[in-house]
């Protein structure tokens, strides 16, 4: 007989994200993204970072000050880093779904849009009143994007050998 207490796609995938996040270096925010196709496949990966060749140790992770000298300038959030990530990769990912441990700012949710992706299941809504959210969620309204809370079984994810 099988096994029947196996965790489900959502908290396979939503873990992948979580996970993902703990590659990040800001000390306030870690963020993850995983983009799986409609097979259940992971397309790709990506976490908030500072672009490829820019040093960690020389850009600012401040989140207050002038704008040039605080993280927002600079930083690569998780989803536009996972549609980057599978750039060079081959295929498209129109009709795939995001899974992200923060809902996407209005900057990533343009880049989700145009990339064809179809459905948002995020973990966690920390700035509902923001105009950045407010903004994503009407662009999503707007082109039939559907974006879900995760929801977690409840069950204890346990690994035994």
């Amino acid at each position: 007989m099988k096994r029947t207490d196996y965790i489900s796609w959502d908290e396979y995938f939503m873990g992948v994200a979580l996970l993902t996040a703990q590659r990040s270096k800001d000390n306030s925010s870690q963020v993850g993204a995983c983009i799986v196709s409609r097979e259940n496949k992971i397309l790709s990966m990506g976490y908030n970072g500072m672009p490829i060749g820019c040093l960690d140790d020389e850009m600012p992770w401040e989140r207050e000050g002038a704008p040039l000298e605080t993280k927002y300038m600079y930083v690569c959030h998780a989803e536009l880093n996972a549609i980057l990530n599978h750039a060079s990769s081959t295929g498209s990912l129109r009709g795939a779904r995001v899974y992200t441990t923060l809902f996407p700012c209005n900057e990533c949710a343009k880049a989700l849009i145009q990339s064809g992706i179809s459905e948002v299941i995020y973990y966690a809504d920390k700035y509902p009143d923001s105009d950045s959210v407010i903004a994503s969620k009407r662009m999503f309204d707007m082109v039939g994007v559907r974006y879900t809370p995760y929801q977690p079984s409840g069950r204890k994810m346990v690994l035994e050998l």
